[in-house]
């Protein structure tokens, strides 16, 4: 018998068809994996199982027996629960209380007896978790634990996990994944939401594969390969991307020197940061979200001043200066919120042309037919799906990336700073921007990412330096860095020194 069973589902948002008669089948006891790129529908159809949405068409049968799920309640009560990348915990109150909260079967109990009757519960699911402590104290992945604790507190027998790995470090992802195992051997069913293959066949029993709405198939991890799931996904064949080759030692470029920095709390977010970059290399910073990788942006941006130290671009000293300074030094900047990287209501040529305006400016008249045809070759040379006219607001996250990704790297910058880029998009996309950093490599210019993507940092870069609560703990050359001893120093397990 399955645990669910969802049958022809349709889900429309006005012209757009997000499913498109989708059958989908869980087994009792297993975990199923749902792949496929962002905008495949994978989260609506989920969604309409919780009861965050409801299917247009379709039926839904929880074992066996047709049901109707109108919100989460009727979910829950059904035994599915659901932890998506964002939790819903209250970071003020205890453990216990969150698992708790707004679920109470009718009994009266003290704080005692809570923690008491969580702390069992923790115990039986062989979930390490203390339920006295305050949630606000626990790291990402101890939150992750809570929210299962808590479906599985409310009895849940299905339970789905929306990326569960995105904001986990690798030993983290180990114990999610011994967890998960366990709780599959005790009879629980799993979807795992996620597009990092090696993990879906790492954990996974059968993966159902999602494109444009569509179910394109269902099959058993050991039938299939990686490169065989990510052309079902994407429609063709696709290839990882990883730096060939080692890099050829040229001068550095930009250089980084003792800086600080707070947050916009006023606390220190940045403490005596120093690097290099040289040209023809690629630096990738690795870190757990939150360790001072946004205020590292923002100051190499030129959107925050830093406190303290110096900024060098080919030894033209930038430190404090404003964006446009820092444009005409020669960097390149791939903001990690390609939303804010753009102006929603200007056009796709306008917003190619937004930093250099006065080159297309006579007379205070703008030159429009020079912006179209400059902004159609970039269209053409980086496989843009969109007009010069259409507003910008209306590209996908893929083309509006390839967007910013025209304008920065077209002026062919001595420095490229790449912040997060390819956060949010699907295989194709993330595929097409990880070939162009790897052009600007061998273009000669000193490119450095920051990525919360361990597996995207290992696979581009020369040199990983990891940041911590705001330090760099360690530099490690690509061929000694492993997984292992990058997860140590991104929670602060040691420090390494290295020369490399």
């Amino acid at each position: 018998m399955f645990a669910v069973e969802m049958r022809g589902i349709v889900k429309r948002f006005g012209d757009l068809v997000a499913n498109d008669h989708i059958n989908f089948e869980l087994k009792q006891g297993e975990v199923h994996a749902l792949l496929g790129e962002n905008g495949a529908g994978k989260t609506t159809l989920m969604r309409i199982l919780y009861g965050l949405y409801h299917a247009d068409e379709g039926s839904i049968f929880v074992n066996g027996q047709q049901v109707s799920i109108t919100s989460p309640k009727d979910a829950i009560a059904l035994g599915i629960g659901m932890v998506s990348q964002h939790f819903t915990l209250v970071p003020p109150l205890t453990v216990a209380e969150n698992v708790v909260l707004g679920y109470n079967p009718g009994i009266r109990l003290n704080p005692q007896q809570i923690q008491r009757r969580v702390a069992e519960a923790a115990e039986r699911f062989g979930i390490e978790v203390k339920s006295d402590a305050l949630v606000r104290h626990l790291s990402v992945g101890e939150r992750q634990r809570v929210e299962i604790l808590k479906a599985l507190y409310r009895n849940a027998r299905v339970l789905i996990m929306d990326e569960p790995t995105a904001v986990l470090v690798p030993q983290e992802v180990d114990i999610l994944f011994e967890t998960l195992l366990r709780l599959q051997r005790e009879g629980l069913s799993v979807v795992f939401i996620s597009h990092k293959l090696n993990e879906v066949m790492t954990i996974c029993d059968r993966i159902t594969v999602l494109r444009n709405g569509k179910n394109v198939g269902t099959v058993f991890k050991q039938d299939v390969s990686q490169s065989k799931l990510a052309q079902m996904m994407v429609g063709r064949e696709t290839f990882g991307v990883t730096r060939q080759g080692e890099r050829i030692q040229g001068e550095p470029v930009l250089r980084i020197e003792n800086v600080s920095a707070v947050d916009n709390k006023g606390l220190p977010a940045l403490k005596s940061v120093s690097l290099e970059v040289a040209s023809g290399e690629i630096l990738g910073i690795a870190g757990v979200s939150g360790n001072g990788q946004s205020e590292l942006t923002h100051v190499l941006s030129g959107t925050m001043k830093p406190t303290s130290g110096k900024i060098l671009v080919d030894g033209q000293d930038i430190t404090g200066a404003d964006p446009a300074t820092i444009t005409c030094a020669g960097v390149g900047r791939i903001p990690e919120d390609r939303h804010g990287g753009v102006v929603g209501e200007l056009t796709v040529a306008e917003n190619m042309t937004l930093e250099t305006l006065d080159e297309y400016t006579q007379n205070g008249m703008l030159d429009r037919k020079r912006m179209l045809e400059y902004t159609n070759t970039l269209i053409e040379e980086f496989q843009i799906k969109a007009r010069p006219t259409d507003r910008a607001r209306t590209l996908s996250g893929g083309n509006m990336q390839k967007l910013i990704l025209a304008r920065t790297l077209a002026r062919q910058p001595k420095v490229v700073l790449a912040a997060q880029p390819t956060r949010g998009l699907d295989v194709g996309a993330t595929e097409y921007v990880r070939k162009k950093l790897l052009e600007q490599r061998e273009r000669g210019a000193a490119v450095l990412l920051i990525s919360e993507d361990l597996d995207e940092i290992m696979a581009l870069s020369d040199r990983i330096a990891v940041i911590y609560e705001g330090k760099i703990v360690g530099i490690l050359d690509a061929h000694e860095a492993t997984p292992e001893k990058l997860g140590l120093l991104m929670t602060g397990a040691r420090e390494v020194v290295s020369h490399a």
